[in-house]
């Protein structure tokens, strides 16, 4: 069958993509549909084509699913932030937890055949870090919002669902402060303007709320002006800077920033423990999903007040200090500078006495960690997204500690890893914890123990 663009046919949801597209089939040919679920009938348009699969949108549901419901967000099914706000949270949650399992099976060849599934008690209002960029409309009014899926285009939201509800009502005047100071939003292609993006970090337990500013440049015209009355408008906004990133980049945040009010921090509670937060610093975006994901990594772990262990990929310290009332010692290794100048402190805060942070790469410093012969009964690993690398991996197959916790927020490369880990592990139980409801995101926890 020869099939073009703008055509319309009928097709049946059988499937989704790793990034939560239905799947769908057309003369044997795979097509992916946005927000297609699973059994559902559609007549869907065909919007790009290539040799190995097809692209379409829905044109006319003709079945519709028992589980499809009415997403709160009236842009969910055009913004890129979300993939589920259109199906029951019972599917999302099966969705990756199946996600995960389906990871196991093709990449590591590895048939786990139960998974505990965390979900959360509300899947909505729960992130505590936003950022967005600011732009214009074709009619050349400012719009804040999230891309489209594949795209640079700003969906303009007015409010977000998944996002702390305090973000909204800043972004709204910061918008309105904008056109009354005449600050223009940058622009990509010509690489001018003034403000780039707005990142605002919320605290969970406290009322702490920081509002960064990134500009292109850095002095914009009327930005001292600008800042004031947003002070003034918004005196919830305990800490305000400005990150000035004036390269041509998509990296968020650049390198200098000024602090305009407050301490340039936030201070959150985790595990009852307090954290302080910079604007550069990694923590988990949904403060009660990750009280429970460390609780049960905690429970996995199997601690003894004799172990030493090992917190890779550290932050600002959060798993370790978690951790540190149950064992001897904690070493905690982090490659980013800011986070372990917050570890150091936050230990400090509270009291923490048996945990000590390094700053290096984590494989370099587990290499030094071996060959200097130290032992680590447990080793905590929560990787950026690309997973562990080779040398990580081979090391901890050489020093062989008692048991790993690995925490991932990719399934395709914590298959990868624990394949080959499994040389020398055993995978005694696999958790899946919806840190990032709404969207097609998920978080595992594996525990390997030592043959």
């Amino acid at each position: 069958m020869d099939i073009s663009v703008g055509q319309k046919h009928l097709v049946v949801g059988v499937d989704y993509t790793h990034d939560g597209l239905g799947v769908a089939k057309i003369d044997g040919r795979t097509i992916f549909v946005q927000n297609l679920i699973i059994g559902e009938e559609a007549e869907v348009e065909i919007t790009f084509v290539k040799k190995n699969f097809l692209i379409g949108k829905i044109s006319k549901l003709i079945k519709k699913s028992p589980d499809r419901i009415q997403p709160l967000c009236p842009v969910a099914t055009a913004c890129g932030g979300c993939q589920f706000q259109h199906v029951s949270y019972e599917k999302e949650l099966e969705y990756k937890k199946n996600k995960v399992l389906r990871a196991f099976h093709n990449i590591a060849h590895i048939d786990i055949q139960a998974a505990e599934v965390l979900g959360s008690e509300n899947p909505y209002y729960y992130r505590n870090k936003t950022i967005m960029p600011i732009g214009y409309d074709r009619h050349r009014k400012l719009i804040h919002g999230f891309y489209k899926a594949r795209t640079h285009d700003i969906v303009a939201i007015d409010q977000c669902y998944i996002e702390d509800k305090r973000s909204s009502l800043i972004l709204k005047t910061i918008k309105e402060l904008m056109t009354e100071y005449s600050l223009t939003p940058y622009d990509e292609d010509t690489l001018k303007g003034d403000i780039r993006r707005i990142m605002i970090r919320t605290s969970f337990y406290y009322d702490d709320l920081m509002v960064v500013i990134v500009t292109n440049i850095e002095k914009p015209v009327n930005f001292e002006t600008f800042i004031s009355a947003l002070i003034s408008k918004h005196p919830e906004i305990t800490t305000l800077i400005q990150n000035i990133n004036g390269e041509d980049t998509n990296v968020v945040l650049g390198s200098k920033e000024k602090i305009l009010l407050g301490e340039g921090k936030i201070k959150d509670k985790l595990c009852g423990l307090d954290f302080n937060i910079s604007s550069k610093s990694f923590y988990q975006i949904n403060v009660k999903q990750t009280e429970k994901l460390y609780q049960k990594a905690i429970e996995l772990a199997d601690l003894k007040e004799s172990h030493i262990v090992l917190d890779a990929y550290s932050g600002i310290g959060t798993i370790g200090m978690a951790v540190a009332k149950h064992v001897k010692n904690v070493i905690g290794v982090e490659v980013v500078k800011q986070a372990v100048i917050d570890a150091k402190e936050n230990a400090r805060i509270n009291n923490i006495k048996n945990v000590k942070y390094y700053e290096d790469d984590a494989s370099d410093f587990l290499v030094k960690m071996a060959k200097a012969e130290t032992k680590f009964d447990v080793v905590f690993v929560d990787p950026p997204r690309k997973g562990l690398d080779q040398k990580f991996t081979e090391t901890l197959l050489e020093i062989m500690p008692k048991r790993i916790v690995y925490i991932s927020c990719d399934p395709a490369t914590l298959a990868r890893d624990v394949a080959l880990l499994s040389e020398k592990y055993t995978i005694n139980k696999l958790v899946v914890v919806d840190m990032f409801s709404r969207t097609y995101h998920v978080e595992s926890i594996v525990q390997l123990t030592l043959k």
